[in-house]
């Protein structure tokens, strides 16, 4: 049921995200239907990273067996597109784009509040369903965490610059990527 990540990405309108006061992002649903049948929006589910994380320490047996049950319900639900967990930055590298200048960063980094652990990718009715689901979600750490929900863009989201040349073109580089799996 799992789909890898770059199938997940981009795939058909569902959502339109917009910004309100006093709430930062809202999913208006549009009447758009999934491959189950009912109204649906994609998210990125991101499991902020922690010290420990960023420190290399692995989940225990317990962690991992809770979260294995978890994802299963994600799973049976209809919900998980796909979820990973990530290495530490100190594995990892940026890249700073400067106009045409490009500059590779080695990790680690030093916000580890704005690193990320682990994500998910979800396929929810609404950003409400989302943290609902997220609430259900065994904590991701040791001690305190965070996960974030952020609505995936979907092609209606770009408008009119997103033309239908360009709806070709990434049909195409999709069919070009699923051949790959």
């Amino acid at each position: 049921m799992a789909r890898r990540l770059i199938d997940c990405l981009v795939e058909r309108p569902v959502a339109t995200i917009s910004e309100t006061p006093g709430r930062k992002l809202m999913a208006n649903v549009n009447v758009n239907m999934n491959n189950r049948g009912d109204l649906s929006m994609r998210c990125m589910v991101i499991v902020k990273a922690t010290q420990d994380s960023e420190a290399g320490i692995m989940p225990d047996e317990k962690l991992l067996t809770d979260m294995g049950k978890y994802n299963e319900e994600l799973v049976k639900a209809g919900v998980m597109l796909a979820g990973e967990g990530l290495h530490p930055s100190s594995k990892g590298a940026r890249v700073r784009f400067s106009g045409a200048q490009r500059t590779v960063i080695d990790g680690p980094f030093a916000e580890t509040k704005e690193l990320i652990a682990g994500f998910w990718l979800w396929q929810v009715k609404s950003l409400e369903d989302a943290i609902e689901w997220v609430k259900r979600c065994p904590n991701p750490m040791p001690g305190e965490s965070e996960i974030e929900i952020r609505p995936v863009f979907e092609a209606d989201d770009f408008g009119e610059a997103f033309t239908p040349e360009l709806r070709e073109q990434e049909d195409r580089i999709r069919a070009q990527a699923a051949k790959l799996q």
